[in-house]
């Protein structure tokens, strides 16, 4: 079985912001034995509002997971971890390099697909969704005060959603000079018609994860992610917005056997 991968990205600044601190990037190597090797990669990253150059930490992160992801060898989710501290010691060195970038820093989730297995990891409050068999599954959990409240079920998921602290996170790139990077515990099959969606809290902030899933379901490529961004601005749009979809299609050259079905679990 071989697999095509459509990848979109659509990054907005919102309805109230001047500046659009979040970035977004699909990359899907043009060597077939590049991609062969390491897959296709996405990455969100969302600067941090309320610090300085929010815009520059998270253009570094994206670069710098890019760079870093396609230059190391061994295991997939093992070099993505490796891009995400690169990137974070990146940040920081700049950082305290210049005077005037001091305090910045960015969430970050990435996310790899490298021989029919799907890999992520993930800094802050940047999510990771799948989308499968008409179900919408969150892979990523928030590095975020409230996201530690649900984790302990002292909050539910919908409190949470309007919880005065909701935006508070606990851990990001760049604001200290290592980072613990959350990563998937073994990797996911993935399967023919499987969407995964990355994004920033503009969108997760006003749009529940249902309305998410319908939306993917009734438009495809970058009309869903355009969909999504007018749904969020459509609310006020207070933050920026950023939605990156990867579809997986399946091309079969003979039978093969169904994959076995596995519990889906959130990053840890």
């Amino acid at each position: 079985m071989t697999w095509d991968i459509g990848g979109h990205v659509v990054s907005d600044v919102g309805c109230v912001r001047d500046l659009n601190e979040d970035r977004g990037r699909i990359v899907q190597p043009a060597d077939e034995a590049e991609q062969a090797r390491r897959g296709v990669l996405a990455i969100v990253a969302d600067g941090m509002g309320g610090h300085s150059a929010g815009e520059v930490a998270s253009e570094l992160a994206v670069d710098a997971v890019h760079r870093a992801y396609y230059a190391q060898d061994g295991p997939p989710d093992a070099a993505l971890v490796a891009a995400l501290q690169q990137a974070n010691r990146a940040i920081f060195d700049t950082a305290s390099a210049e005077r005037r970038l001091a305090g910045m820093g960015t969430t970050c989730v990435a996310l790899a697909i490298c021989d029919g297995h799907a890999h992520a990891a993930s800094v802050g409050d940047s999510r990771l969704y799948l989308l499968r068999d008409g179900g919408i599954y969150r892979m990523t959990n928030d590095d975020s005060a409230v996201g530690e409240l649900v984790t302990r079920g002292l909050l539910t998921r919908s409190e949470a959603r309007h919880h005065a602290d909701r935006n508070v996170i606990l851990r990001a790139l760049g604001t200290h000079d290592d980072v613990h990077v959350s990563r998937w515990e073994q990797p996911l099959p993935v399967r023919g018609g499987d969407v995964f969606l990355l994004c920033s809290d503009g969108l997760t902030d006003l749009v529940e994860d249902e309305e998410i899933a319908a939306l993917v379901q009734e438009r495809h490529g970058a009309d869903a992610c355009k969909s999504l961004v007018a749904t969020a601005r459509s609310r006020g749009g207070h933050d920026n917005i950023t939605v990156a979809l990867l579809r997986i299609s399946a091309h079969v050259s003979e039978p093969v056997a169904a994959p076995a079905t596995r519990e889906l679990r959130a990053i840890r």
